[in-house]
């Protein structure tokens, strides 16, 4: 990333489109040509945060800067899920199930293989710090684990279906691994997450003014709410259009994963294509990591808070491919080097998700 001193004037632009945008939708949401609008405009301000959420990280340095946006998708993807879920009745029980194994599935198999295959054809061979990446997986396989299998064999509440305290007992604990998991990327064990002496620590750019910085930092918040407020007025046609289309109901949490992970997954994929593949797996693997350990609690808070049942238990397919995707990454990202070899077999195992998803 080059230093600047100040910031594209697109990057600012972005953000006002989109409110304007989203006031269009509000005043004529019954207009066909609105709904183009509005998703154009969501568009520019996904791309937009991408570039504050890089300024931003950038001034933090490694490993701080990766939080920043695993953090901000986060918090769109809370926003979707819950304003979804609250808008709908009892069949979107499982829309948090079917957005968080998304997310999963879309980072492990198909940012995770893109970066990989896209780093090798560039490189031929990328090095990463193995004891960080294994530290990361042990923490993911660990939640969906208690998340997403473990619903369906208890026994207070037929599954997929956990009682409360269940909900609640899962929901801290997810915050407790999640919690331990940064304090050790970011305080006890930054070299983990770090490879000293790589290209990316050699022609790295200067870290940018604080001025820049502040005013990037603003307006990503502001990217992210917009963000968050066209993607609630464009659900209702996603769904419709899905349904319209034959599809099964878990294509609308394929596509609000897809919508939240954009930003996080084309920062991945250019820091894999400047041989900086480190950066991407930590980018990559945090934000599985939060999507888990933070979207899951909040999410069971409100549900625990309405009274209201929240499916997490993942069918019998759906812990087939899970288990295959953990297994494989696990393989992957315990030798410390990748080769295109990695990121095809990756981008296979997403192939065949995304098929079953549509032929269930």
């Amino acid at each position: 990333m080059a230093t600047s001193n100040k910031l594209p004037a697109w990057t600012i632009w972005s953000p006002l489109a989109a409110w304007v945008a989203f006031g269009l939708g509000i005043l004529l949401t019954d207009q066909g040509w609105t709904v183009a609008v509005m998703a154009a405009a969501l568009a520019g301000a996904v791309f937009a945060a991408v570039h504050h959420a890089e300024v931003v990280a950038h001034k933090v340095g490694e490993p701080f800067g990766t939080l920043v946006l695993a953090i901000a998708v986060t918090v769109i993807e809370v926003a979707l899920i819950v304003s979804v879920m609250l808008s709908s009745g009892p069949e979107k029980a499982g829309l948090a199930r079917d957005t968080v194994f998304a997310a999963v599935m879309i980072i492990c198999n198909g940012i995770v293989g893109l970066c990989l295959f896209v780093g090798a054809l560039h490189h031929r061979e990328q090095a990463f710090q193995a004891p960080g990446a294994n530290a990361a997986m042990a923490i993911l396989v660990t939640l969906l684990g208690l998340t997403m299998i473990l619903p369906n064999f208890t026994s207070t509440t037929p599954g997929p279906v956990l009682s409360s305290s269940q909900l609640i007992f899962a929901g801290v604990m997810s915050l407790v691994l999640y919690g331990c998991f940064v304090f050790v990327q970011t305080v006890r064990h930054r070299d983990y997450f770090l490879v000293e002496g790589s290209r990316d620590e050699n022609v790295h750019a200067p870290p940018p003014p604080t001025k820049v910085a502040a005013a990037s930092a603003i307006l990503l918040i502001v990217c992210l709410v917009a963000v968050v407020a066209l993607a609630k007025l464009l659900s209702p046609f996603v769904e419709r259009a899905v349904f319209d289309a034959g599809l099964p109901p878990a294509v609308v949490g394929v596509v609000i994963a897809a919508l939240v992970l954009l930003p996080e997954g084309l920062a991945a994929l250019r820091a894999a294509r400047a041989d900086r593949i480190q950066t991407s797996l930590n980018l990559a693997l945090g934000s599985a990591l939060a999507s888990i350990g933070l979207t899951i609690p909040t999410v069971a808070a409100v549900f625990v808070f309405l009274g209201r049942p929240l499916e997490l238990g993942l069918g019998a397919k759906e812990m087939l491919l899970l288990f295959l995707t953990m297994t494989v990454a696990a393989l992957t990202l315990g030798m410390g080097r990748t080769t295109i070899l990695q990121g095809v077999v990756h981008l296979v195992i997403f192939a065949a998700y995304l098929f079953l998803t549509v032929v269930p």
